[in-house]
């Protein structure tokens, strides 16, 4: 006979009563726990560890399923911030890279002109733009990328404060170190802007004189006379004398004998300068006759006349040197003289030594009457006292 019962048995479901034959039996709480610890087996801990990383993967899932909004939302963010960026500073570049090419189209156009053909040298126009242009495009990219990543930060809920402090200490630290570099680099980009000095001019420069071989935002190089390459840092450039922009002036003194007929003298020069300027190439050089100034310099047996011709910029030297030649031959010609070069004078004989230079001083204490002499003579010993 079966009899439903809230008690549950150790082999039947819930609210059943177990049944033997002839008797009927009913378990209590008591009873149906301690049997269950009886009948647990020895390796139980394996369910509860299961149990455990169930409980683990169920809470991590619902961790999960309660951010994934957030994290899609943030990682939409930061793809786009990406993608703007990247965008933003391919077109700026590119846009600079056209308007440097333009610039260069624009100057090498105006070369073919009458006029801009003296006005406008393409190859230093052309250094010159390229400089601004990669520096412009420096900035650029360091600003837009140097924005994003601040912005991915920020989306990433990191706190910007201590970074943006620790990078102006950095900033300023850097800056005190390296204010050199930092000299350099400004005067470098002032002098491309304000269009100092270019490619192909002749400069003095203080610390050296030459003609520009390369223009650097830190360190300008110059061709000297000799054929040295100087190296010169911008920053301790101090003034700057540009010999090729607008135009030069070829200066030449002339020295002739003081008896020679100065006029006939004068009428050659300006002869043989109107020659110079009728031929080629110095007829492209000459920007103005040669002309005589007058005498500079009038002494005993010579007197100087002094020669000057206006030039392109930067060909004063090749005029002078041509136009010297040219008055040379042409003075020959006309019978005049020039001064003859002063004999260099005898050199003089040094002075014979003295023999007395090496005897030293009399002194006082070579003599021994002397009050010195007696001073420095040792005192006589104290007789001893006898007790």
């Amino acid at each position: 006979m079966w009899l439903v019962s809230p008690v549950a048995g150790p082999h039947t479901g819930p609210g059943l009563l177990s049944h033997t034959e002839g008797s009927t039996v009913f378990w209590s709480a008591s009873t149906v726990a301690a049997a269950h610890l009886r009948a647990a087996p020895a390796g139980s801990t394996g369910s509860s560890s299961l149990d455990d990383a169930t409980e683990k993967a169920t809470n991590a899932a619902g961790w999960v399923q309660e951010n994934w909004g957030t994290w899609l939302t943030s990682g939409l963010q930061i793809l786009l911030i990406l993608v703007i960026a990247v965008v933003l500073r391919h077109v700026i570049r590119r846009t600079i890279t056209k308007l440097i090419e333009r610039m260069n189209r624009t100057a090498a156009a105006a070369v073919g002109t009458a006029l801009g053909g003296l006005l406008v040298n393409a190859e230093r126009r052309r250094q010159r733009s390229e400089a601004i242009g990669s520096v412009l495009r420096s900035v650029a990219s360091f600003v837009i990328m140097g924005t994003a990543a601040l912005t991915v930060l920020s989306v990433l809920k990191i706190n910007l404060a201590p970074l943006l402090a620790s990078a102006g200490v950095a900033g300023v630290a850097i800056g005190f170190g390296a204010r050199n570099l930092v000299t350099d680099f400004l005067s470098g980009v002032f002098m491309i802007l304000e269009d100092q000095y270019g490619v192909g001019d002749e400069i003095d420069a203080g610390v050296a004189t030459g003609t520009v071989i390369e223009v650097g935002l830190r360190v300008t190089k110059l061709r000297g006379p000799n054929g040295a390459i100087w190296y010169i840092r911008n920053g301790e450039v101090k003034r700057i004398g540009n010999l090729s922009q607008g135009w030069s002036t070829a200066a030449v003194d002339v020295v002739l004998a003081a008896d020679q007929d100065l006029q006939r003298a004068r009428d050659t020069i300006t002869a043989a300068g109107a020659e110079m300027s009728k031929s080629e190439p110095w007829n492209e050089q000459l920007w103005e006759p040669v002309e005589v100034l007058g005498l500079s310099e009038v002494h005993l047996d010579t007197v100087t006349l002094s020669v000057a011709a206006k030039t392109m910029p930067g060909k004063a030297a090749g005029v002078e040197r041509e136009l010297r030649w040219r008055i040379k031959r042409a003075l020959d010609a006309a019978g005049v003289h020039l001064a003859p070069r002063p004999a260099p004078d005898e050199e003089e004989e040094p002075p014979a030594a003295d023999a007395t230079a090496t005897i030293a001083a009399p002194s006082a204490l070579s003599n021994p009457t002397s009050p010195q002499a007696q001073a420095v003579e040792p005192l006589a010993a104290a007789p001893k006292s006898v007790n």
